[in-house]
């Protein structure tokens, strides 16, 4: 079995915890060699009877099935393991991580920054509206757009951002050959080309009402910040909403009237003090800023008045496009050009150069150095 193929059988081994399997794989050295050990030292490593049977009988159907998926379409089909070197480091930290993701489309998106944004199946117009406007503001200045492909609010949130030509990731419930609901079938096409969709379900899995809840740790696993939108108070939404306040992350809830019961949760969670009542698009860059930025120490907005030639804690490619903007503004397509590098580097890049006060994004697209008319 080849280790790929041993990934596949321990995220397929029922009721194997994803403690106990990277427990076995650093034990052992390997995926392959955890499979070999022998329910001796399996027992030993704290399986319990049920795990111990079903790692004595891996489920060889069902990897030749996600076998057959991945060289379905090898250039957009991944399997990315918890040893894998792209497997996104903000999931790494959340309780009870996936043991691995399967991924239709760039893999290496999952690792840039996100706002997950969630909200009611059935929202009012206004709703829908709001999230489509919120998306499309953030994707465009370089924020990557997580939601779990739903009708209604996470739809909106997908289309808003495919609109700005920007990233944007959708976390299923099912297997990667599945697409749930069945409506979002060109949608999830779409995101698959600019971003990816993503599940930790092996192949064959349908939606089952207990995979949402485990869907929903993900959606805010992977990003920096969630943002509700309109949620009842029962909603699943305030399921993923609780999931990013254990994890560490920020939430943030937009408020609506008192008489729309699709309210209720986001004044729920603002009246409790759990998310931050947001009212435009640009209070969420201003409060996730200082937790994108890695290149400095200063609040969003301080840098706005660095030295324009302070190029201190930057790596190569983020000096790269630093030099490419310049002191004119310019438009993205022409940092490409002067760079090299990738629509979603850049993009990415460009967004954490802005919050650490480096540029200014400027009307029509354009970027340019900070400071300039001082």
């Amino acid at each position: 079995m080849t280790e790929q193929q041993a990934w596949l059988a321990l995220a397929r081994t029922p009721r194997l915890s994803t403690a106990l399997a990277l427990a076995l794989v650093e034990r052992f050295g390997s995926a392959a060699a955890a499979l070999d050990a022998g329910a001796t030292a399996w027992r030993q490593s704290g399986a319990t009877p049920a795990v111990i049977s079903g790692l004595q009988a891996p489920d060889h159907d069902g990897i030749a099935l996600d076998h057959a998926w991945l060289e379905a379409a090898p250039d957009d089909h991944h399997f990315i393991p918890w040893a894998d070197a792209r497997y996104p480091a903000l999931l790494r930290e959340i309780d009870s991580p996936p043991l691995g993701l399967f991924v239709n489309g760039d893999p290496d998106v999952l690792s840039v920054p996100q706002l997950s944004v969630v909200g009611s199946r059935n929202p009012t117009s206004g709703g829908r509206q709001t999230a489509r406007e919120f998306s499309r503001h953030l994707a465009a200045r370089g924020l990557t757009i997580t939601s779990g492909l739903a009708l209604g609010v996470d739809a909106a949130a997908h289309e808003g951002a495919l609109e700005a030509d920007g990233l944007t990731i959708a976390v299923t419930a099912t297997g990667p050959d599945r697409i749930y609901p069945a409506r979002n079938r060109s949608l999830a096409h779409r995101v698959a080309r600019r971003g990816a969709v993503v599940t930790e379900f092996p192949c064959g899995t349908p939606a089952r009402a207990g995979h949402f809840p485990r869907r929903n740790r993900i959606i805010s696993g992977l990003a920096t910040g969630t943002l509700v939108v309109e949620a009842s108070p029962r909603s699943g939404s305030l399921i993923t909403a609780r999931c990013a306040l254990e994890q560490g992350r920020e939430v943030f809830a937009i408020p609506g009237s008192i008489h729309n019961p699709l309210a209720r949760g986001c004044h729920l969670l603002i009246r409790e003090g759990s998310a931050k009542l947001v009212e435009q698009a640009d209070e969420i860059l201003e409060e996730i800023g200082a937790m994108l930025n890695p290149l400095s120490g200063t609040a969003p907005g301080d840098g706005a008045r660095t030295s324009e030639s302070d190029e201190s804690g930057l790596d190569d490619d983020h000096r790269r496009v630093l030099e490419a903007v310049g002191h004119d503004p310019v438009p993205l397509e022409t940092v490409l050009q002067r760079t090299a590098l990738t629509p979603d580097v850049v993009s990415s890049i460009l967004l954490l150069l802005e919050l650490s006060g480096r540029i200014e994004a400027m009307p029509g697209g354009r970027y340019a150095r900070a400071g300039r008319n001082e």
